[in-house]
């Protein structure tokens, strides 16, 4: 007979149980929504006071007295009589606070505690993103500029190009991420609340709680938005905040989704080339059957997260795009689920990135016999230069190149023989070179151009600042629950 085991017998989202943190999980937890809630009120309850309405400092002791401490089956038990989810908790927080449950939510409407809070989570949300994308610059940086001298092949269209440095190719990785970085800063600090806007967004049950006061009505959102942490307010609305602002931040996950998969896709294909590999434990396993293989598996794990974002991208615009006038309630389902998913998998792809920078081994062996497999190809213009100098004809030379370059090549992809270009062109009596001046000429170390500069000066201008105000803890993330 089977045992029942009600934990395995329903559905556990993979992005709680696998791969978000703790902290970011926390975020999106009920209790920090409800405890958001609570706090909501005790704002408006405190500025309606402050601005005239009959609300005592007991009322205000009492609730705050209950803040955090939840009573969630007196709520769930009303939810389920009731059918509203706002109206149940503001039931329960009366049920605490008894003095308090005449003026609790007083003059406001669902989207008052939802929204805002909303808003509050996912700037918290981004904030945590914004510390943890400074602690992955920081460990790509040390990366590149570790390898930022170590020549290898730089591709175009996946085919051998120039020489790059292995730091250089980091530097693109890494330049992605800052974008990422600058973008989650700036949506951070300018995302607005809804502020104290009534059931269409008129301000009209406020405005006659204080007897058709304007000033005060507008000192009432100023002061809750103030106690809430913000500086801003959204100035116009109709009931909810305009669905814009999600798809702008989805557009900021997305954007480091890009990013990972990016980088991934570059791991996976260096690994591949055995030249670079990600971390591999000591009693790992790549596969079931072949026993020999280290796939990368934390690479192709980032890879599908970020193709979850990408994909989900569109449904917070498709939401925005389809709202009727005040507001229409077919945006809530479906953000009780982006949302949040969207976060964590974010969370969990910069988390998993992380681990990869940290372990990252390079085959420097390796990657110089591939340099060296395809240098004399590329060798060949400062080849003709320094025959030139030497009295060499520059048509005649760029001739015979091409035409050694186009036998070398067909003697190591139909016979799989060496790249004997060099050779070639050493024997080659148009060409005014000694062999020791042909070989003078294939430094990998020549090639690299200015990557080992560019890496340098890339990191300290624009990343060394980040990582610096990492290091002495500003992007610390504070809950305020």
């Amino acid at each position: 007979m089977t045992q029942f085991d009600s934990k395995n017998n329903s559905f556990t989202n993979p992005l709680t149980a696998r791969y978000t943190s703790t902290e970011m999980s926390h975020l999106f937890s009920p209790h920090v929504k409800f405890s958001t809630w609570r706090r909501l009120w005790i704002a408006l309850a405190e500025a309606e006071k402050e601005l005239g309405l009959p609300i005592t400092d007991a009322q205000i002791a009492e609730m705050k007295e209950f803040k955090s401490n939840i009573n969630y089956r007196v709520a769930e038990a009303r939810e389920a009589k009731v059918r509203h989810d706002v109206m149940a908790h503001v039931y329960a927080y009366g049920q605490q606070a008894k003095s308090a449950a005449p003026i609790i939510h007083l003059g406001a409407t669902s989207a008052f505690v939802g929204d805002n809070t909303d808003i509050i989570v996912m700037r918290d949300a981004l904030l945590l993103l914004k510390k943890k994308l400074a602690l992955l610059l920081a460990q790509l940086s040390k990366f590149a500029l570790k390898y930022k001298d170590l020549p290898t092949l730089a591709f175009t269209h996946f085919q051998p190009a120039q020489l790059t440095t292995v730091g250089k190719r980091a530097a693109l990785w890494i330049q992605d991420f800052y974008l990422d970085y600058r973008d989650a800063s700036a949506l951070a600090d300018e995302l607005p609340l809804l502020g104290v806007k009534g059931t269409t967004g008129t301000q009209a049950s406020f405005l006659e709680l204080f007897d058709g006061d304007e000033k005060k009505v507008k000192k009432l959102e100023a002061l809750v938005t103030k106690k809430m942490g913000f500086k801003k307010v959204i100035p116009v609305s109709g009931q909810t905040y305009t669905r814009k602002i999600d798809s702008k931040v989805l557009s900021i996950l997305a954007g480091i989704a890009q990013s990972a998969s990016k980088m991934t896709n570059d791991i996976r294909m260096l690994q591949s080339l055995k030249e670079i590999e990600e971390p591999f434990e000591k009693d790992q396993i790549g596969s079931s059957a072949m026993a020999y293989k280290r796939n990368p598996m934390r690479s192709e794990r980032v890879a599908s997260l970020s193709r979850y974002i990408l994909g989900i991208e569109s449904v917070p615009a498709m939401t925005a795009s389809t709202q009727w006038f005040e507001r229409t309630l077919d945006d809530s389902a479906c953000r009780r689920i982006v949302l949040p998913e969207a976060f964590m998998a974010a969370d969990a792809v910069v988390d998993i990135l992380r681990n990869i920078s940290t372990g990252l081994v390079v085959y420097d062996k390796v990657i110089r016999a591939h340099v060296m497999a395809e240098l004399p190809f590329m060798a060949t213009e400062n080849i003709l230069m320094e025959a030139v100098k030497k009295g060499g004809d520059r048509q005649i030379l760029h001739e015979r190149i091409r035409v050694h370059s186009m036998e070398a090549a067909r003697q190591v992809k139909e016979k799989g023989k060496a790249n004997d270009l060099l050779d070639r062109i050493a024997a080659d009596e148009a060409f005014p070179l000694t062999e020791p001046d042909i070989q003078s000429l294939l430094d990998p170390a020549l090639y690299t151009g200015r990557s080992a500069s560019q890496v340098t000066e890339f990191i300290d201008t624009y990343i060394k600042p980040i990582t610096r105000r990492a290091a002495r803890g500003a992007a610390e993330v504070v809950l305020k629950v």
